[in-house]
């Protein structure tokens, strides 16, 4: 499955975790268990709660403390040395005017202390170091030395683990579309800071950004740590729509809902793509017999995807091998390597080429005689199934192999 964030209004934690949970409503009491074991109050409420704006509707992730009850937009800053002030950002959870504050090594301690799952708590760690260690450099410090703000209090924790709870549970390769950068300034505990927060920007360094004309923060913090630690479960954006999710932040805009949507893609016939090495090169002078059996060391090398022989006429017009290799872009020197070792070439040429490949499964044909397996091939808007040649080796008989392979394509026999 692939999952791809499109951040209409922007990216906030509470936002990540409300599309999500619109899209995967079975996830919500798990998650809610998972933000429990990490030490979070019973008296602090949560709550998943439908949401409408601009015509769209989705969901709001909500999680309030005892006795705060008004609602703020801020965003999730930190602070190294005498505690003061909060920021006052946009994308945020309500709460009162009390911020608590805990440092990087108290959250570490925390979460290491927790029952969440193994996974979930590698997952939410590896997000609050990717903040910790962007403010840090922000203020010329450690990051044993931060305190966080807002992302010490409870919404904000809720969030990180929320998040890390469902990148394990999903289990899926991620891709996020350009972020919109937004403008002015905002007030901190350091001062007046400008928009996007010199943290954000840390974190977001690599993305693709854009400026929509509306002011504000768009992407929170901890909406950039979110999104900087699931660069390392990036993956193609394809496949087949299997359905979508709308998560709301706490400002309104104008004219656009404040929305980041997930767009869910489950695998399908819509054609892969990756890439592959081919090496081409030329032998004139090496017996057919023994290059036979070099070509056969070559195929047996678990980088090759397949070699290929053509006959050609080279220079002196000498008859000659042509041999194409297909490889594995990350064994292409060994495969290369193999290729001067076991044929008579002196030299070779190799790229590293994009490919479209068709999904494809090996099955049991059915109705198939005994044993025969087939490939299914999902084609464009079709199915096509033919039996493996070797498992037909043992069936004697022109016909009979004929029988066997319409059956096992699904056409009617002769």
């Amino acid at each position: 499955m692939h999952l791809h964030l499109d951040a209409v209004g922007g990216v906030a934690g509470d936002m990540f975790i409300a599309a999500l949970l619109d899209a995967f409503p079975h996830l919500h009491a798990p998650l809610i268990d998972a933000v429990r074991l990490a030490g979070m109050p019973s008296a602090v409420a949560v709550s998943l709660v439908a949401h409408h704006d601009h015509a769209l509707g989705g969901k709001r992730f909500i999680v309030q403390e005892p006795g705060h009850g008004a609602e703020h937009e801020h965003g999730h800053e930190a602070h190294h040395g005498p505690q003061s002030g909060h920021a006052a950002h946009d994308h945020d959870h309500v709460h009162g005017a009390d911020h608590g504050h805990r440092s990087f090594a108290d959250i570490r301690a925390m979460l290491q202390a927790s029952g969440l799952a193994a996974p979930v708590r590698e997952h939410a760690l590896a997000i609050f170091t990717l903040l910790a260690q962007a403010e840090a450099r922000v203020h010329g410090t450690t990051v044993d030395s931060i305190s966080f703000h807002e992302v010490g209090e409870w919404d904000s924790i809720a969030d990180i683990v929320g998040a890390a709870f469902l990148i394990d549970a999903l289990a899926a390769t991620w891709s996020v579309g350009a972020l919109p950068l937004g403008s002015g300034r905002v007030r901190s505990a350091h001062g007046i800071l400008p928009v996007p927060a010199p943290a954000t920007v840390l974190l977001l360094e690599g993305f693709d950004c854009f400026d929509d004309g509306l002011p504000g923060e768009r992407v929170t913090p901890t909406g950039a740590a979110i999104l900087r630690y699931l660069r390392g479960f990036g993956g193609p954006r394809q496949g087949r729509c299997a359905g979508a999710g709308t998560g709301f932040g706490t400002r309104r805009f104008p004219a656009m809902a404040n929305v980041l949507r997930v767009l869910v893609l489950e695998p399908g016939a819509a054609p892969n793509r990756d890439r592959v090495a081919e090496i081409l090169f030329e032998v004139d002078d090496q017996t057919p017999e023994d290059l036979a059996i070099g070509l056969d060391r070559i195929r047996q090398h678990a980088g090759t995807r397949d070699v290929l022989q053509l006959a050609a006429l080279g220079k002196k017009g000498r008859m000659t091998t042509q041999v194409r290799v297909l490889a594995d872009p990350q064994c292409l020197d060994e495969v290369t390597d193999l290729c001067l070792l076991e044929t008579a070439t002196i030299g070779l040429r190799f790229q590293v080429l994009e490919r479209k490949m068709l999904a494809r499964r090996q099955i049991e044909a059915a109705p198939g005689p005994d044993g025969v397996r087939a490939k299914e091939v999902q084609r464009l808007g079709s199915v096509t199934r033919k039996a493996e040649a070797d498992d037909l080796r043992s069936v004697a008989g022109y016909a009979e192999r004929e029988r066997i392979r319409r059956a096992v394509a699904g056409k009617d026999s002769p």
